[in-house]
């Protein structure tokens, strides 16, 4: 076995007995492992910022019970009084992409892909017989959700900006004409942040027949709604349903998704539109994700959120003019906030912990991210291609 793919031996200081562990003593490890993983220490500027704004004063919310259940616009058992919060949460983000809370349905969800097989649920119960046509550049939570639902799903190619293209998506519902399309459209692809323009897809799609199509906005829906030009990504521009997800831009410390329909087309779907919303897929789910997603967004308001955007923008604007003087060839979607570039060596990745597909690596502006550590990461990148060129 090499040592690539060989076991961790276990630490025997971690190990569950059966006797209870010092408190104290596993307090004291956790909040070495705290250091050890805080920013200060150990760069991790590849992904979105998960650790950097974690926010003390909600530490109490951690005591708390919130067993949700059934309808997301009632309260539950146990849920007495949270249930507005989440209801606010859901008309802003409806609010966010196009809609509003007369026409759209919604939940919040323990993570984007639980969030996007809900949605895709309501679609396939509306095109039973469709076949679910997917980017080659798409996030792959999409083509495992499809699979998990039994669907067929079409790989449709993409063009060189990284997004869709609608010409081969014509010809592939052309090709099976009459069992209409689900078109899964993104709004930010993971390596380019590239964004579908689902009017185009829809029209592409619609010789076919009836054509539902669902955005998978969790990797740039926020960007892109603060925008300074607004693409065509969201239920303003068409979509029937639509995923976000709220931790990567905003800084929480656990995953949560947004799942966002039209009430046309729970109906289509076979559900009345006074029925409760058939979203979340694993019953009971904790609410402390909708807790700290309405804390931060209440903190920072529609302008916070507006100029963070704005500032992710600028630092990305500003990395692809120095990565590409240190010669690796950056690329970036002007409403996203990833920079696309060619993969350094290890040492590079390893130190600055970049995520990369291929020969490609991405940044992520949000978060750590400034003009500064730009400028860094240009000079090791400067470095590592002169060393390999000498």
């Amino acid at each position: 076995m090499s040592p690539r793919t060989a076991a961790t031996p276990p630490d025997e200081d971690l190990a569950i007995g059966a006797q209870p562990s010092p408190p104290a003593a596993d307090t004291r490890a956790l909040h070495q492992l705290q250091r050890v993983l805080d920013r200060g220490q150990q760069p991790f500027l590849g992904f979105p910022d998960h650790l950097l704004q974690v926010m003390v004063e909600l530490a109490p919310l951690l005591g708390l019970l919130d067993d949700q259940q059934g309808d997301p616009y009632e309260g539950g058992r146990f849920e007495a009084g949270t249930h507005g919060y989440r209801t606010a949460l859901l008309d802003y983000f409806a609010a966010l992409a196009g809609g509003s809370p007369d026409e759209t349905h919604g939940y919040v969800a323990p993570s984007p892909r639980e969030a996007l097989q809900s949605a895709l649920v309501l679609a396939r119960r509306a095109l039973p017989e469709s076949s679910a046509y997917v980017s080659v550049e798409a996030h792959r939570d999409v083509a495992v959700v499809c699979e998990l639902l039994g669907m067929n799903v079409v790989r449709v190619r993409a063009v060189a900006d990284g997004t869709m293209d609608p010409e081969d998506l014509r010809l592939q519902t052309r090709l099976r004409r009459g069992a209409g399309a689900l078109v899964v459209a993104t709004c930010g692809t993971p390596m380019r942040g590239a964004v579908d323009n689902i009017v185009d897809l829809r029209s592409a799609a619609s010789a076919c027949g009836p054509v539902h199509v669902h955005v998978d906005a969790s990797g740039g829906g926020l960007a892109a709604a603060h925008s300074s030009q607004v693409p065509p990504w969201s239920l303003a521009h068409g979509a029937d349903s639509l995923t976000l997800s709220g931790h990567p831009l905003l800084s929480l410390p656990v995953p949560t998704g947004i799942c966002l329909v039209r009430r046309d087309r729970t109906s289509a779907a076979g559900i009345q539109a006074a029925a409760p919303f058939p979203g979340p897929l694993t019953g009971t789910r904790s609410g402390l994700g909708a807790l700290l997603l309405w804390t931060r967004l209440r903190a920072l308001g529609r302008a916070g959120v507006a100029a963070m955007v704005a500032r992710g923008q600028d630092v990305a604007t500003h990395a692809l003019d120095q990565l590409g003087s240190a010669g690796v060839s950056p690329r970036h979607v002007p409403c996203s906030l990833i920079v696309e570039f060619e993969r350094p060596p290890r040492w590079v990745s390893d130190k600055w912990r970049l995520h990369g597909e291929g020969g490609l690596a991405r940044i992520t502006t949000t978060g750590p991210w400034t003009h500064a550590a730009v400028d860094e990461l240009a000079a090791d990148l400067d470095s590592a291609r002169r060393g390999a060129a000498a």
